[in-house]
């Protein structure tokens, strides 16, 4: 029975935040039982010819789900087969976990919890639109920790308006002494069609300078690794024996399953996407209709490609042997000047038989991988 990882999209929340460009909706509760019923035939219909190697409930806020919908969606998920050691996490927001929550994800399997907390200063939560108080995330996480779960992320954020490199650096040691097994650490990007993109075209927002920011990187590379976190990843960092193997698996290019709206998935070869817009999904489900919207083959080049740039944001970069096993070829034969030239520029490095980025090239990777775009 062929492996396989599964992501499970719940598009649900309370409030969307003002940097959110996720597919993700407040203001559609009355579609979640509906929804949920979709997504558990889904589920049934899509995955139940694999083994699932690890799974990961996104959104969305998927703790915003009732005690209910989060038993039968796992229920649901149980009736798989699953391989030896799955990691199976679920996203959950501050400010909507309880007791009860934590007791249903528990009893149904989940052993990683990914806390998106973002900061730990109350003024700058309100600022990028969270629901929650930092004293609510530490109730939350301690009430996690005394049911048992032993393997929790919390994400963070850094580049926010309005965040000093002071406030980063407390911010950081708050979540140190908690210790939780796993925490990324990522930019803030603005994208369009979120709320802060509307406020920075205004010029509303208070952004740090490129300079701030680079020390709020510096300083996250040096506390969190003063603190027992080996950086990975880009933005991920984790203690020894406690990487997020659900990322990895992108990060890798392997295959995986996406199940529920707006989800994607790459499998056999195929990228598929699904229908973006809840009620639509649901009706379509209903109707044993095709929620797909997309689905192609990647070429090669695209192959490569993804390769290139999902492998290089490891730590642990691409190795040259697994790269010609992938594509039955050198990767010198179609990368060997731009690789010789980011060596030179001290943004890669090659040790035996890896090829990864330099910490100057991890700090400016975007430049470095722009490099590896295949002419058309």
């Amino acid at each position: 029975m062929k492996e396989t990882s599964l992501y499970i999209h719940i598009p649900f929340c309370k409030q969307k935040c003002f940097y959110c460009d996720f597919p993700s909706f407040a203001g559609k509760e009355k579609y979640r039982e509906d929804y949920i019923e979709a997504l558990c035939k889904e589920i049934l219909d899509k995955c139940q010819k694999y083994k699932i190697k690890s799974i990961f409930i996104g959104g969305g806020t998927p703790s915003y789900l009732e005690v209910h919908e989060i038993k039968k969606l796992l229920e649901t998920v149980n009736k798989l087969q699953f391989a030896d050691n799955m990691e199976f996490t679920m996203e959950c927001n501050p400010g909507t976990v309880n007791e009860e929550k934590l007791i249903a994800m528990k009893d149904g399997g989940i052993n990683r919890i990914s806390f998106g907390l973002q900061s730990c200063n109350n003024e700058l939560l309100k600022v990028i639109g969270r629901i929650h108080t930092y004293e609510e995330f530490v109730e939350n996480y301690k009430l996690a920790r005394k049911l048992g779960f032993n393997n929790i992320n919390v994400d963070l954020m850094y580049g926010l308006p309005n965040l000093t490199v002071d406030l980063w650096k407390d911010t950081l040691a708050k979540i140190c002494s908690l210790k939780p097994e796993h925490i990324s650490a990522y930019s803030l990007i603005i994208e369009e069609g979120t709320a802060f993109y509307t406020l920075h075209m205004k010029g509303k927002l208070n952004l740090p300078s490129e300079e701030e920011e680079r020390e709020m990187d510096k300083l996250t590379k040096d506390i969190l690794g003063s603190g027992g976190y080996n950086q990975y990843e880009i933005s991920n960092y984790s203690l020894e024996g406690r990487e997020c193997e659900h990322n990895k698996v992108y990060w890798k290019l392997k295959e995986y399953i996406g199940v529920g709206s707006s989800s994607s998935s790459y499998i056999d070869g195929f990228r598929v996407v699904n229908n973006p817009d809840v009620k639509s999904y649901i009706e379509k489900i209903q109707k044993n209709e095709s929620v797909e919207i997309e689905r192609y083959k990647n070429t090669i080049k695209d192959e490569i490609e993804e390769y290139m740039f999902m492998g290089l944001r490891l730590n642990e970069g691409i190795s040259k042997m697994e790269f010609k096993q992938k594509f039955n070829t050198d990767i010198d034969s179609i990368y060997g000047n731009i690789i010789e030239k980011n060596i030179k520029r001290d943004l890669l490095e090659l040790k035996d038989d890896k090829l990864s980025l330099t910490v100057k090239g991890i700090s400016l990777a975007n430049e470095a991988m722009s490099d590896f775009i295949l002419e058309k």
